[in-house]
């Protein structure tokens, strides 16, 4: 099993991005690889990042400013060649329509549930991992 995933975080608020690490720990899951953070406040450092590479899943806030984790991972879709798969958090379970629109994998709720992200986490990381195989 890989040593470690990486993943990437986008979101303004820094509380968010501690929400994030906090209901992930040290892995979501006990079958997934320890989680090790990128975290970016902007669009272009979330652009950089992934144009870099090694980044295993994306968590997109979909409340950002000046562009929402909506508009971010719509761009990355088209743009990024074999674009990590993506966890939006959204604002209300209402704007899983809007998740669906953007393409990404899946979507929660915020305030981060803990169990709820982890395990949705952990399910984009283990399909990461079987696509790569």
């Amino acid at each position: 099993m890989q040593a470690t995933v990486t993943v990437l975080v986008y979101s303004d608020d820094s509380n968010t991005r501690e929400q994030v690490r906090l209901a992930t720990g040290r892995r979501p899951a006990p079958d997934v690889p320890v989680v090790e953070f990128v975290e970016c406040a902007t669009p272009a450092a979330v652009l950089k990042e992934l144009d870099r590479g090694g980044i295993d899943a994306c968590v997109l806030d979909g409340e950002a400013v000046p562009m929402g984790g909506m508009g971010m991972c719509r761009q990355i879709k088209d743009e990024i060649f074999r674009c990590p798969p993506v966890l939006l958090l959204i604002a209300r379970p209402q704007d899983a329509w809007l998740a669906t629109w953007s393409r990404a994998e899946a979507a929660v709720t915020l305030p981060v549930e803990p169990v709820e992200f982890a395990n949705a986490l952990a399910g984009l990381l283990r399909q990461r991992r079987l696509q790569s195989a």
